[in-house]
Parts: structure tokens; C-alpha cells; sequence
């Protein structure tokens, strides 16, 4: 039996059925080219593929053994992070509590299908700055590819927990990547942003810094839940969210922000801790006892019952009251984070009509994710230099939002996401860190440990 595993006809035979299918798969015919290349590694063997090795497959010492073992675990590891699974950590609390900041979760990217590189030439396992460097570029961009995704093993579904792309990240100021480059030209001045003549008192430095164009699959990951799909009406009614008219389904650990006020003590750091209580703002500037927290439905049941709260309420946003931070940004829009659209989220093939009144809707969709030129002169809509009356998507578009609701910059704020930017499904969280605790401290979260996404 050992034999036949081992016969270099049994090994040429499987290797190339893996690697057909895999070309199958990726859909680039020219790749069977490499056909040649497994015959001659198990049978014929005429060229020495492994230089660092001797003729008879033996390691030269043990520096090669070291080199042989890191370029065999650097191959598979990038294979398995483009076509399979992906590490990813948890940074915001824009998903809390569903989830944490310290959970590390794996990421499938066979779910939705794995997106191919736009930059093939890149650093291994480094996003888009190399290790060590504050903005250095981790990719070459000397070759560019088209987008092209994989077939997947289902679509995306309302509620999934999605990774994704920054639609609004392909411009950057690397001093101030957490804020879209975008919105710091709406609130400082285009002009203002490219002089970048401000000078952060704390840093000594220019606030903005160097302005970067970053290629899709080098902008930011962004984590949030979809709640609404290609062709779907969008609303959100005094925080509640429909869909095509009917209520959306609530994460069962959804945040909103609250009003407390107590009688003069505080609550104790235990009750907190209990229900996972962890943003909490004192307000000084309404009243020594006036506080804001963010808490699920449960914690603020529980909060409310407290004998030293003399009450607790939501903090809604008025209706009619414009947000100038929420997309689409445009005065004709009274949205904000509470009442927002409706708002139709564009699928591919779907036939709209355009006007100057819902052109700042589906801009930068059509603009700029669909790669068009697009003009307005004298209240009139030109695509490609053609007068427009209506437009068809090329692509399917979805909408992102975080669970911790009053404390997430999702698509309310930057609009959709295409499906060129999504990157995979979380789907297990593997290890969980709680950043404010010691190692013997409880700094692991035991019961996060292994737990499946939903």
C-alpha cells in the first residue's frame, strides 16, 4: 500500500486532477500550461525544480532545510489566504456586541467565491503597507488585473456578516486613515486637504500627510452585517430598519445610545461587567450625574431597573434632521443615522431613472465603480458624453451596517458596497482578547473561544 502512494505515477495522476480543477475554477485556460511542469517533477525529472537541493531530492544542510520548510509553509499559506481562509482581527466597536474589539476571527472566502488580486505583485501577508513602515506600499502595481471572483458555494444573504473592501478608501490621507479621504475634503475644503499646510499640534507633523490611490484589494477591510441585498428598498424609521416595507430582522446583540442620569452615585463596576457594559461617557457638559451609554436591549432593561437610575432614554435623532456626515450628502437629503432613505440598492441588470434629484444617490456608483464619465450641464445627465435619462448597473451593489448602531461609520454614511469589494464570510472566531485586562486577569475570553458567527 505504501508503494502505491508513494508510485510517481499515482502522485503525477492526483496532483493533475487537483491542478485541472483548479483551473476549471479560476478560469484561465492559459494556466494548463503548467501541465508540463507536475509530469516532470513526479516522472521524468530532466529539470531540478528545487535548485537548494541535491540531484537526488536530498537537503544540501540545514540552513536549506530551514529554507526548503519556509517556502513550502509561505506557498501554502498564501494559497489557502487567496482561495480558502483568512485570519482577521476585530479593531472597532462598530460590530459590538455581536462582536468584540480583540476577536480574531477566520474569515471564508470560498463562501462567496474568492476574489482574484488586483495587485498580484505584493508583500506576503501584509494588506497594503509593509510590516514595520508607517506607509510604505506592501504591493508593486507594474501589473494590474481586472476584477474577477471565483465561483462561490452561495451568495450573500441578509445578515451575513461580511468582510469587504472600503468603497470609500481608494483614496487616502496616510495620516488619517481612519476617516474617509472624502469626508475630509466635506468637512476642511478639497483645497485644504491637498495643500496640507495644517500642522497637528501633537505630532509636529502635517495633519493630512501623503495622499494615496490605493487599488481595490489594498483598501481597508471593513467588517459589518448586510442588511440589504441587490434590488432591495432600504429605510430606517426611528432606528428600526425596513426592507422592501416590512420590518428587518435585529442582531439579537444590536446597540443603540442611551441617556442616563443617576441620583448622585454611581453604578457600580460589577453591574457594568455583568451585562458587558464597556462605553460609558460621563457628559460634564449637561450635569455632574449625566452620562451616555451604548447598550443592547437587555442591558438597558437591566440598567433601568437599577434603584439609583432616575432614568434612562434612547437617543434618537429627529426626523427631518439633517446629518451632513450621512450619505448622500447633499442638501436635498434630511437623513440621518435614525431616519435614513428610502433608498433602492442597485442590482445588476435593474434599469433606473436617473434625475438631477436622485443623480447624488447613484454617483459614485455610476461615476466611479462603474467606470463611467459622467457630467451635468444645464440640469441635464451626460454618460459618456450621451444625454441620460435612465441607467442600467453593471455590477450588484449591497448596504453594510454595524451592529452598535450610534457608534459604526457603515453605509450611512459612505452609501454601497459593490460587489468588486467584497472579500468573504466571518464565519469562527478562534481566539478573543479583551485589550483592558491582564493575561491572568481574564484577559481571554474563554466562552468567545471557537464559536461560530451569526
Amino acid at each position: 500500500m505504501n508503494k502505491f502512494w508513494l508510485n510517481k505515477y499515482f502522485k503525477f495522476g492526483f496532483w493533475t486532477i487537483v491542478y485541472i480543477l483548479m483551473v476549471i475554477w479560476i478560469g484561465n485556460y492559459w494556466l494548463f500550461i503548467g501541465l508540463p511542469i507536475i509530469y516532470d517533477l513526479y516522472v521524468s525529472k530532466k529539470v531540478n525544480w528545487t535548485p537548494w537541493k541535491a540531484k537526488d531530492g536530498t537537503k544540501k544542510n540545514k540552513l536549506v532545510e530551514w529554507v526548503d520548510a519556509i517556502i513550502f509553509a509561505v506557498v501554502a499559506a498564501t494559497i489557502i489566504r487567496m482561495f480558502f481562509i483568512e485570519a482577521f482581527t476585530i479593531p472597532t466597536s462598530s460590530m459590538e456586541k455581536s462582536l468584540l474589539v480583540g476577536d480574531f476571527l477566520f474569515v471564508s472566502k470560498a463562501s462567496y467565491g474568492p476574489k482574484m488580486p488586483n495587485t498580484p505583485l505584493s508583500f506576503p501577508f501584509a494588506h497594503h503597507t509593509l510590516p514595520l513602515t508607517t506607509n510604505t506600499k506592501s504591493y508593486l502595481e507594474w501589473i494590474k488585473m481586472p476584477y474577477h471572483r471565483l465561483a462561490g458555494m452561495t451568495d450573500i444573504k441578509r445578515n451575513d456578516v461580511v468582510v469587504f473592501n472600503f468603497p470609500a478608501g481608494d483614496t487616502v490621507c496616510v495620516n488619517y486613515q481612519e476617516v474617509s479621504y472624502y469626508q475630509l475634503c466635506r468637512e476642511y475644503g478639497r483645497k485644504v486637504v491637498l495643500e496640507n499646510k495644517i500642522i497637528n499640534p501633537q505630532t509636529g507633523r502635517k495633519l493630512f500627510g501623503e495622499i494615496v490611490v490605493r487599488p481595490t484589494d489594498k483598501q481597508e477591510n471593513y467588517i459589518k452585517r448586510c442588511v440589504g441585498v441587490p434590488g432591495d428598498t432600504l429605510e430606517v424609521r426611528d432606528r428600526q430598519i425596513y426592507i422592501n416595507g416590512t420590518n428587518g430582522e435585529n442582531p439579537d446583540e444590536m446597540q443603540f445610545g442611551y441617556y442616563l442620569q443617576t441620583n448622585g452615585s454611581i453604578i457600580h463596576p460589577k453591574i457594568l461587567e455583568k451585562d458587558d457594559i464597556t462605553e460609558v461617557v460621563q457628559l460634564r457638559d449637561y450635569g455632574p450625574y449625566d452620562y451616555h451609554y451604548t447598550l443592547t436591549n437587555k442591558a438597558a432593561e437591566n440598567i433601568k431597573k437599577l434603584p439609583n437610575v432616575n432614568f434612562l432614554e434612547n437617543i434618537v435623532a429627529k426626523k427631518g434632521e439633517r446629518n451632513p456626515r450621512i450619505f448622500p450628502h447633499h442638501v436635498n437629503y434630511k437623513w440621518n443615522e435614525d431616519f435614513f432613505g428610502p433608498l433602492y440598492i442597485p442590482k445588476k441588470g435593474a434599469t433606473i431613472k436617473i434625475t438631477v434629484d436622485n443623480l447624488p444617490l447613484y454617483e459614485r456608483v455610476i461615476g466611479h465603480h462603474e467606470g463611467n464619465k459622467l457630467e451635468v450641464k444645464n440640469d441635464k445627465i451626460y454618460i459618456n458624453d450621451v444625454e441620460s435619462t435612465e441607467y442600467t448597473f453593471k455590477l450588484d451593489y449591497y448596504f453594510m451596517m454595524g451592529d452598535n448602531r450610534h457608534n459604526s461609520a457603515d453605509g450611512r454614511f459612505w452609501g454601497f458596497v459593490p460587489e468588486t469589494h467584497i472579500v468573504g464570510k466571518a464565519v469562527f472566531i478562534w481566539l478573543s482578547l479583551d485589550q483592558n485586562k491582564s493575561l491572568f486577569g481574564g484577559k481571554i475570553r474563554w466562552s468567545r473561544l471557537f464559536s461560530f458567527i451569526h
